[in-house]
């Protein structure tokens, strides 16, 4: 069988193509999300009007995460009023709904050094992403490519608790909730990470099972049982030897977190009974990862 032929794409120009504008990108991104690389998000609303400031191009949300991303595109280079526009409209996102983690996203075709350089200052006071948008003409179609040229400042694992507001959680609250097979794989796995220092407990939380150490939030491994499988996210560094080898076990890697640094996988009870060994690694490697951080 010959090898497929290798196709040359042309790079575009989005601020100067005649009929592919700004609304054109951020309807491929309503239809597909996912191309941001920001997760698993939802598209929460679009050209959402704010008061006297204009309209936010989108705001999408990570639901579980509690977690919404403030979105402005700009076509061609970024400028100032870009940069100004997205920090305006995540100020006034975070006042209006303060209950969630809030994001200022800047994508743009071109950011130069100079606005790289100030954003750079900004970031950790304010979070801020910026992805860098290339098209790409691929014989009759276009392809969008979206890279993160700067992302949120790391800040260190999550190991805060859930807060009073959300109120207290129990084991059988989860029980009446999720099927009895998830909850199996949970103990499981878990029982690896406590067989390596018994100081661990399992946390249970509204929107997640977390792990407690010595009675405080050390949230190195998180648990969210769905109905059909468990989504498994534990502190590690990112590995491409590790992404092969879940996808060799036919895991599904689902995100990798670069703030956290957390990978999240789909695991399935199928998937699980296969790789009990893989998965036992898994919680020995978030142990040692945590130590040495």
């Amino acid at each position: 069988m010959p090898s497929p032929k290798a196709i040359q794409p042309t790079l575009l120009s989005l601020k100067d193509h005649p009929t592919l504008k700004e609304a054109w990108v951020e309807q491929q991104l309503v239809e597909n999300p996912a191309l941001l690389r920001l997760g698993e998000v939802e598209v929460r609303d679009r050209q959402r009007a704010q008061p006297k400031a204009g309209r936010l191009d989108l705001l999408l949300e990570d639901i579980e995460r509690k977690r919404r991303y403030e979105v402005e595109i700009q076509l061609g280079k970024c400028d100032e009023s870009h940069i100004i526009r997205a920090i305006e409209y995540w100020d006034l996102e975070k006042k209006r709904y303060p209950h969630y983690e809030h994001c200022a996203v800047i994508v743009a075709e071109d950011v130069t050094s100079r606005f790289l350089n100030v954003i750079n200052l900004l970031n950790g006071t304010i979070p801020i992403i910026v992805i860098k948008m290339e098209a790409y003409q691929i014989q009759e179609g276009v392809a969008l490519i979206f890279s993160k040229i700067i992302d949120e400042l790391h800040l260190g694992p999550d190991d805060t608790g859930t807060g009073s507001s959300r109120g207290t959680y129990t084991r059988a609250d989860w029980e009446n909730e999720n099927p009895k097979q998830m909850l199996e794989m949970i103990d499981e796995l878990f029982a690896g990470l406590k067989a390596i220092d018994s100081k661990y407990d399992l946390k249970y939380n509204k929107y997640y099972i977390g792990v407690s150490y010595a009675g405080s939030a050390n949230n190195i491994v998180q648990f969210r049982p769905k109905k059909n499988f468990l989504k498994l996210t534990v502190y590690l560094p990112q590995s491409d030897e590790l992404e092969k080898k879940m996808d060799e076990a036919g895991v599904e890697v689902l995100d990798y977190d670069t703030k956290w640094r957390t990978y999240t996988f789909r695991v399935t009870p199928d998937s699980y009974r296969k790789n009990k060994g893989l998965f036992a690694g898994l919680m020995n490697s978030a142990y040692d990862f945590d130590a040495a951080d």
